[in-house]
């Protein structure tokens, strides 16, 4: 589902409602804080969308975000998602 792309780990994740993706988002808050390691991301009513990279690495592709991306899809295996 993470397409690497212009030095970003990139995917979008869809839920049923609002709520769900809320929630979602709510956990993986948490993990970030966690991991010290915050995502640019953005949520529109049942959709989350993610770009990950370093930026204390110049903007690009780490450890640190394939770590996150894995915590992040954990997360969503929780969650029924739409297509």
């Amino acid at each position: 589902m993470w397409e690497e792309k212009n030095d970003r780990l990139c995917a979008t994740f869809k839920f049923k409602n609002f709520t769900e993706a809320f929630a979602f988002m709510t956990e993986v808050a948490f993990i970030a804080e966690k991991q010290n390691h915050h995502p640019n991301w953005s949520n529109v009513w049942n959709t989350v969308s993610f770009e990950l990279n370093t930026h204390d690495a110049g903007d690009k592709v780490t450890e640190k975000d394939k770590d996150l991306a894995k915590a992040i899809d954990k997360v969503a295996s929780k969650y029924a998602q739409s297509n």
